[in-house]
């Protein structure tokens, strides 16, 4: 049974109540003064207690995803997981890689409005597990495979990348079951509107339950460094996608639209184009979440402002889309930043940045979702068509 499925959390309740059966019945009979009675009233009351946190506990981790699955609870301490070369298949879904594997806990059976039809109609959304080959790190992810992945039409074709990411935090599932992401896709893909793109949807906090902002974290988690290096070997290691990062690009809201941000202006040569659904742009300390992640360098903590960052360091070859809402909190700071970025992107061509606002709308799931699809055109748009080919055998 998976950890975030509503089936355990409805076996606990069931044992609640009959655990609270038993007292009723139980109670009376342990009313002595004895030892017995004394570590029998104590024992049911322990019992209790620990289901009734147990309940609890579960339900706050279905609402915001700290642990995704038994192995995140279980075994989170990843860093030290000996990894084997680089498998040499690249030709379908995973099974034998030792960088992507097939993952089982993960929520996707509750998701019940994907595409139903043969993956080569419809094309397929997978579970997986990405453990990376330079920080160590390994986390559970989806990935949506388009029809044309299984048409034997495009059998040598290699195929652009979306890396989408969910808000922290939020679970990489939120991606399906709320916002939508593949869904939406493919019904952009099937009416002609987005070209046949692997979708993978992923979590920005690779250190659950610490939020890790997508940064490397000096003696830390080396979460920009999975997500830029990492994410883009495995996948490359196990599916037909394009080795080019003009062909790769990154998408998120909240949290996940920071790092899309940050990524492609900081790393370029993994994500070519990057669109942000309500994010910020610069890490804002949370001493609850995140705590002090730069080990108060505030030098390393000026490197991941992006406005610093455009004015003091060379500009890349990025395409950005900020997408908001002219009522979102955090509006005045995006047209503070939009502002600052023009002159930026007139004397230097090679960056572009489009913005896209909805007249009203909050931090909310509703908001995205509308987002979406206008986004995912633009960022299909900005993706080069890969022009590397499988080998012939």
């Amino acid at each position: 049974m998976e950890l975030t499925s509503s089936a355990l959390v409805y076996v606990m309740v069931t044992f609640a109540l009959l655990i609270t059966a038993a007292v009723l019945w139980l109670w009376p009979r342990l009313a002595g003064s004895g030892p017995v009675h004394l570590f029998g009233r104590l024992g049911i009351l322990t019992i209790i207690q620990v289901v009734l946190l147990a309940i609890c506990g579960l339900t706050v981790n279905n609402t915001y995803g700290f642990y995704t699955s038994w192995h995140d609870l279980l075994a989170p301490d990843t860093s030290q997981l000996a990894l084997g070369p680089v498998p040499g298949g690249k030709g379908g879904p995973p099974g034998g890689g030792t960088l992507v594997q097939p993952a089982e806990e993960s929520g996707l059976s509750t998701v019940t409005d994907l595409p139903q039809g043969k993956p080569e109609e419809v094309g397929r959304v997978d579970s997986i597990r990405v453990t990376g080959k330079v920080t160590g790190l390994s986390d559970q992810m989806f990935i949506y495979l388009p029809p044309e992945y299984f048409n034997p039409k495009y059998s040598r074709e290699r195929f652009p990348v979306l890396l989408a990411l969910a808000g922290f935090p939020a679970p990489a599932l939120a991606l399906l079951s709320d916002l939508h992401t593949p869904q939406t896709a493919w019904d952009l893909q099937r009416t002609g509107r987005m070209a046949p793109t692997i979708v993978v949807l992923a979590r920005p906090a690779v250190a659950a339950p610490r939020d890790t902002e997508c940064v490397d974290v000096p003696g830390g988690p080396q979460s920009e460094t999975w997500f830029a290096k990492d994410v883009p070997t495995a996948l490359r290691s196990a599916y037909r996608v394009s080795r080019s990062a003009a062909s790769w690009g990154v998408f998120g809201y909240s949290t996940g639209g920071a790092c899309a941000l940050r990524l492609a202006l900081r790393d370029p040569d993994a994500y070519g184009a990057a669109a942000a659904l309500h994010g910020d742009y610069q890490v804002v300390p949370d001493p609850w979440a995140s705590g002090d992640l730069f080990g108060g360098n505030q030098e390393l903590a000026q490197s991941y402002d992006l406005n610093w960052r455009l004015h003091n360091l060379p500009v890349p070859k990025s395409s950005l889309l900020i997408v908001s809402t002219r009522t979102e909190e955090n509006y005045p700071a995006t047209e503070q930043f939009l502002a600052a970025v023009a002159p930026i992107t007139s004397a230097h061509p090679e960056l572009t940045v489009d913005s896209l606002f909805l007249p009203d709308g909050g931090h909310t799931f509703d908001s995205w979702r509308r987002e979406l699809p206008a986004s995912l055109e633009w960022i299909s748009d900005h993706l080069a068509t890969p022009q590397d080919r499988e080998p012939r055998t």
